[in-house]
């Protein structure tokens, strides 16, 4: 006999781990802040790995939906230097391992997957703390936060928000660190349809383009304007145009298609701080309590975690499936597997993000790391 999980939040990891359960038959719940899926947008592009992100569509059932997803000409990849001059490009020629799909119609898919009723929307959890034998006590905010409404007994409890892990106190909060990386992100696809094209002729919107330099880079990420700097603290992003105009000079002497990525937008900047958790960081073993994605594993962004989010929440409803009647040993096999994962992640595919900070972040040693990874 399985026993019921309870999935705290409704983002990709666990609602992939509510399909692998549901696809064995185990009965899970998803308790979810927000109030309904059209709560707010889901961001643009993801590229979605054929070493873990597909794998847990396969274990979901789900991958000929997901195919359905892929943009196709998405895997495409530029490296410029800071005066325009092409280092590096890599066509999408089909046979990619890094397909891209639009988070939002994925989110939508998993969601599809499951029976009516799974996830309980507007529910944002309170606490949640060991009871002893296995079991897992969780509470309830009322819709405007006003104190709790209402406590549940829950057998089994996976933390799949980052904002979760600070309720599972059980598990070892450690703050998250801020790795001083900040990126300008209008809004996704807003240079998209060719509107402005690069002095070689390619639509500015295809593809993945990084430019990066000494403690700072600018680049088009899956479909999001961005640029990385260590000295966005001094800046006052209530005022737009003045915000974007510091940003710009911070890049003087960049190739004009390189600044027009600040200058050549509608769009308001937005600062995005970066944090992340220490590379390796784990707990010891809580009965009935495990985290997933983020609320385990949160690293700067590096293209690895929605994909590690869903491995994790399908090896996790599939170590579930094979241990029936014994969880402990299921969240024991799955935490073993996932902690080295996370931080080889961590420690190799953020290397060339974080790298943001040195003045030896350069065209040269993104080409290394690419070369070093096979790409």
């Amino acid at each position: 006999m399985h026993t019921p999980v309870t999935i705290i939040g409704a983002g990709l990891g666990g609602l992939t781990l509510a399909r692998v359960l549901h696809v064995h038959g185990i009965p899970a719940t998803v308790y979810e802040a927000e109030a309904s899926p059209e709560a707010r947008a889901q961001g643009g592009m993801l590229d979605i790995h054929d070493y873990n992100g597909q794998l847990a569509l396969e274990a979901a059932g789900l991958m000929a939906e997901f195919r359905g997803l892929v943009l196709e000409g998405r895997e495409m990849m530029r490296v410029l230097d800071k005066d325009g001059a092409l280092q590096l490009e890599i066509a999408d020629d089909g046979t990619g391992g890094r397909p891209e799909v639009m988070r939002g119609e994925l989110r939508q898919l998993l969601l599809d997957s499951l029976p009516a009723g799974t996830v309980q929307w507007g529910r944002k959890v309170s606490g949640v703390h060991a009871l002893g034998g296995g079991l897992a006590r969780g509470g309830f905010r009322r819709h405007r936060g006003y104190g709790p409404a209402g406590r549940r007994g829950w057998p089994l409890v996976a933390g799949a928000s980052a904002a979760v892990r600070r309720y599972a106190r059980v598990c070892r909060y450690v703050v998250r660190r801020d790795l001083s990386v900040r990126q300008r992100d209008p809004a996704p696809g807003h240079h998209e349809g060719g509107r402005r094209r690069d002095d070689d002729g390619a639509p500015a919107g295809a593809g993945d383009l990084r430019a990066p330099g000494a403690r700072r880079h600018a680049a088009r990420l899956r479909g999001a304007d961005q640029v990385g700097w260590t000295g966005f603290a001094g800046i006052d992003f209530t005022e737009a145009a003045a915000a974007t105009e510091r940003i710009a000079a911070e890049f003087a002497g960049w190739a004009p298609e390189l600044t027009a990525l600040i200058t050549d937008t509608d769009t308001a900047p937005v600062l995005r701080p970066h944090y992340a958790l220490p590379v390796g960081h784990r707990w010891e073993r809580v009965p009935g309590i495990t985290l997933l994605g983020d609320a385990a594993h949160l690293a700067g962004p590096n293209g690895e975690g929605a994909n590690l989010a869903m491995l994790d929440g399908a090896e996790l409803g599939q170590a579930l499936a094979a241990h029936p009647g014994d969880t402990q040993a299921a969240l024991s096999a799955y935490e073993q597997a996932m902690f080295p994962r996370s931080a080889e992640a961590a420690a190799f595919e953020g290397a060339e993000l974080h790298g943001v900070d040195s003045a030896d972040n350069t065209p040269q040693g993104l080409l290394d790391m690419i070369a070093e990874k096979g790409q």
